[in-house]
């Protein structure tokens, strides 16, 4: 799998419509969670994704700047299509290193799915909150301190 990252104008509209197509299919109807999946911080955001050997998205992610959505840099819609096959662990590793290295964060902030802590505690986050709701879903604020 080769990684690709590409900021939002570069996208080509068959690459964003199918990133979002996944990450409704993931996001609102596989998790049942009614929120405003599309938004403005993806103009902003870098898009980084795997796509496997029959060339179909395997993980996707998206990498914001300060300021977007938390004042510091922050990852967010991590999806692995196939799971327990470690794509969400290389697309998360990625995340972490454009962050830090094109957007020189020294502290990256995720808003992590409750049941997912222990994921993002193994690649460095540390809980910085208690749960709290969103969209039907309990999450939790998680930091990364380079």
């Amino acid at each position: 799998m080769e990684l690709v990252a590409k900021r939002f104008n570069e996208l080509s509209l068959d690459e964003y419509h199918e990133h979002l197509k996944l990450r409704c299919a993931v996001f609102l109807v596989e998790q049942q969670s009614p929120y405003q999946e599309v938004d403005d911080a993806d103009k902003e955001a870098i898009h980084l994704y795997f796509r496997n050997d029959e060339g179909a998205l395997a993980a996707y992610a998206r990498v914001l700047p300060a300021g977007v959505t938390h004042p510091t840099a922050s990852i967010g819609r991590v999806i692995a299509v196939e799971r327990g096959c470690g794509a969400g662990r290389r697309i998360m590793e990625e995340a972490i290193r454009v962050a830090q290295q094109e957007l020189d964060a020294d502290v990256i902030t995720i808003e992590a799915q409750a049941y997912a802590q222990g994921f993002y505690e193994k690649l460095g986050f540390v809980r910085t909150s208690d749960e709290f709701d969103d969209g039907g879903i309990m999450h939790v604020e998680m930091k990364l301190t380079r």
